[in-house]
């Protein structure tokens, strides 16, 4: 027991036990295994990462962008190929923001890193009305700021610490609010071709990452100018998609998994599959249908049809 500073009995948080600790210590190795593994797979199969290049990793100090550092640190040491990372935040000049924090912590890890002040926090607020939601005109000039330095710095890669949850909540974004069918691909090209963007979380769940930056206590900044705003769109879908889960476990990998099977003749966008051109073509020998034997067929035919069927039975 203990005693705070306004005289309130509190009471001590016991220590775990050998056990409880062996126990820990083990299903976090597992869970950083797991991550680190799925991290390397989406490096791999989207080629994010190559030989010589200079990644810019975009620290925002919440738990995702922790945990890519921390992972893409883990799996620079062991690669089979050399690379490098700079770590890299935007200071917004959100009231409050503890400037203190990120510096610190970079500090102990040894890394290269740098923090670009820009006040793009009084942009927002004097642009976007209140209650309105702020993320898409924050996130456009943060976009245009860390593209920008990249190139100052000579990054070839830009990495952001989005993960599985959040490009699938992305699609539904754009789907339900936008009405195309989009999301955050795990490698992508900018628009002006001057830089690459890469998410080498893109296989991670949001769950394993909150489990990652509790076990590592990360220095978790909450973000104040968008991120606490209520009834935002992405939070509506955040939580549908919980309930999705919640009543079917692994629905949201399933969602995920469709995204890297897309069929064009299924979909119907005429610019990407050409549906008004398509012929039928019976030049080749029509394969037998095996349940052929068991068919029957009554009606009556045209005419025309009876003289067919019977040219063809001769």
């Amino acid at each position: 027991m203990s005693v705070s500073d306004s005289g309130q009995i509190q009471s001590a948080k016991a220590a775990p036990s050998p056990e409880q600790a062996k126990k820990a210590k083990t299903q976090f190795n597992k869970l950083q295994k797991r991550l680190r593994r799925e991290v390397g797979k989406a490096i791999a199969d989207y080629n994010m990462i190559e030989a010589g290049d200079r990644v810019m990793v975009c620290l925002s100090g919440g738990k995702d962008s922790y945990a890519m550092l921390e992972i893409l640190m883990g799996l620079q040491k062991s690669a089979p190929i050399d690379f490098e990372l700079v770590a890299v935040n935007m200071d917004q000049k959100q009231p409050g923001f503890p400037e203190h924090v990120l510096p610190q912590y970079l500090d102990q890890l040894g890394i290269e890193y740098y923090i670009i002040n820009r006040d793009t926090y009084s942009v927002v607020k004097e642009k976007i009305p209140e209650g309105a939601t702020t993320c898409g005109l924050c996130s456009r000039l943060r976009r245009g700021t860390l593209y920008t330095f990249a190139e100052d710095i000579k990054a070839t890669k830009i990495a952001l610490g989005h993960h599985r949850d959040d490009i699938v909540e992305t699609m539904f974004l754009n789907m339900f609010y936008g009405s195309r069918l989009s999301a955050m691909p795990p490698k992508l090209l900018s628009d002006d071709g001057r830089n690459i963007v890469i998410r080498p979380m893109a296989y991670c769940r949001e769950k394993d990452l909150v489990r990652f930056a509790d076990c590592k206590g990360f220095p978790i900044i909450p973000c104040n100018l968008c991120g606490s705003q209520e009834n935002l769109q992405r939070q509506n879908i955040k939580m549908m998609l919980q309930d999705w889960e919640r009543q079917q476990p692994g629905r949201v990998e399933h969602i995920f998994t469709s995204m890297q099977n897309i069929k064009l003749s299924q979909m119907a966008d005429t610019s990407l599959f050409d549906f008004k051109n398509l012929q039928i073509d019976r030049s080749s020998e029509r394969k037998a249908y095996e349940f052929a034997d068991d068919q029957t067929v009554d009606g009556k035919p045209a005419r025309d049809a009876v003289k067919m069927v019977n040219i063809v039975n001769l």
